[in-house]
């Protein structure tokens, strides 16, 4: 025993192998040198007959042999040359963004803190009025009107450029005040006779937790507080009819706060819409003890956003213009919203009905109040 033992000691330490019995194969590696790429007679003649204003650059991978060749222009050469024709214009530059203000009306404008901020003229001129959609309306007075206002733009290039072009001049836009670009987007949007809502983040139900953003206007701020977070949001831009809620559940829900709020948009010539997300709100008691332009959404439209809901959701806004004379909605920028209200908004000529911007159904709502 002590034989077999001791053999089967030396042979571990002899020939240990921990893979032993494990399948094993022997391989015999090579490197073999990649063999460079072949030049083709074009690639000749581009190296040798090279442009005055380029160069040539070739990228070869090193795993895989591919060859890419990139032209480089001399940034010196890239403006229009010399010999353009004269009656052929250069191309337009692209649009880059920029914080400047655009041109406003003086008599509109205050200065402030943080920066200029509407007021109304020393002959009575308000923004609602002087910066509303230059498009006319022919309605006749027997004519249903309808207001729809797109909120939440600014934050998406694709989605604000699509509402901006796809949909009709007389609806509405509103912009949240965050975007680096808010001034061009107001400026486009304007161009093209859309008027212009600019939306003041406020309180909802679940802040901080739901945070609309930096300076919002809160239910257990002071006045004073509130009203210098406003200013803040009115000097992002200029151009705009009025404002509307971002969010904002809780502080519309407390109607002291919403009417020392409303009485300043107010005083400031602007409309204030309530975009009609909150059952709670008590924004409309708040503007009548105030005494503001105020208007609020009859209608969410996409609430639910199945375009079937969508379609019903404007036909419910038809039946409200049709018994009041005058209906007013909300959206938001969804691709299926934005489609669903430009195929609608084509049929309603037949029917009788007349798109407006907002400064409009805020006319026939005080004629009829």
């Amino acid at each position: 025993m002590a034989t077999v033992i001791g053999g089967v000691i030396a042979w571990v330490i002899a020939f240990d192998d921990p893979l032993g019995g494990e399948p094993r194969q022997i391989v015999k590696i090579q490197q073999v040198p990649a063999e460079a790429p072949t030049k083709t007679r074009a690639d000749a003649e581009r190296k040798e007959e090279p442009k005055g204003d380029q160069r040539t650059i070739t990228i070869i991978d090193g795993n895989t042999g591919t060859r890419r060749e990139i032209v480089i222009s001399d940034p010196k050469q890239s403006a229009p040359q010399r010999n353009t024709a004269p009656n052929q214009p250069a191309s337009e530059p692209k649009s880059e963004p920029t914080s400047a203000i655009p041109p406003a009306d003086k008599r509109l404008i205050e200065p402030t803190k943080h920066g200029s901020i509407p007021k109304i003229g020393p002959d009575g001129a308000r923004a609602l009025e002087v910066y509303a959609s230059p498009i006319p309306v022919t309605a006749a007075s027997a004519d249903s009107l309808i207001a729809i206002v797109i909120t939440g733009l600014g934050v998406s290039t694709s989605g604000t450029k699509d509402a901006i072009a796809k949909l009709p001049a007389a609806v509405t836009l509103g912009f949240v005040p965050y975007g680096s670009e808010l001034t061009d987007w107001v400026t486009k949007a304007r161009s093209t006779g859309h008027e212009v809502l600019l939306q003041v983040p406020m309180e909802p139900l679940d802040y901080p937790d739901n945070d609309p953003g930096p300076q919002t206007l809160t239910a257990n701020a002071t006045t004073a507080q509130n009203i210098d977070r406003l200013h803040f949001f009115l000097s992002r831009a200029q151009g705009y009819v009025g404002v509307a809620n971002l969010m904002g559940a809780r502080l519309t829900a407390n109607e002291d706060a919403m009417a020392a709020i409303l009485a300043e948009t107010g005083k400031r010539g602007l409309l204030f819409l309530d975009d009609g997300t909150s059952p709670r709100s008590v924004s409309q008691r708040a503007a009548q003890k105030a005494k503001s332009p105020f208007l609020r959404s009859d209608v969410v439209i996409d609430a639910r956003t199945e375009w079937a809901d969508i379609d019903a959701a404007l036909v419910k806004l038809e039946a409200i213009a049709a018994e009041r004379g005058v209906a007013i909605a909300s959206a938001s920028a969804l691709p299926v919203t934005v489609e669903r209200i430009a195929r609608w908004a084509k049929t309603l000529d037949a029917r009788g009905i007349r798109l407006v911007p907002v400064s409009v159904a805020f006319q026939r709502r005080a004629k009829q109040s």
